[in-house]
């Protein structure tokens, strides 16, 4: 499936509002997908990867687990948050 260049310049805009920016390399099957900051960044608004993997997913035209994401910070996933404050 190819990749979704509406969906995808969409999600980038978006991000940029909160001075992230986001990179796409993709071969047949895979895709490396990265995300860097800018000094401008907001630490807290990134989503965990889990999430942002099955959001990028249909975008790059690739199952999620076939997606590397690389974040500027570690995000805990929504798992790791309640189990961090005991829910």
């Amino acid at each position: 499936m190819p990749i979704d260049e509406t969906q995808l310049a969409d999600l980038q805009k978006t991000l940029a509002a909160d001075d992230y920016h986001l990179s796409v390399e993709r071969d047949a099957d895979a895709a490396v997908v990265t995300i860097t900051a800018g000094p401008e960044a907001c630490a807290e608004c990134l989503v965990p990867k889990d999430l942002m993997k099955r959001m990028l997913a249909p975008m790059v035209g690739v199952d999620p687990e076939r997606i590397q994401m690389n974040y500027p910070v570690d995000v805990p996933t929504l798992a790791e948050k309640q189990a961090r404050s005991g829910h």
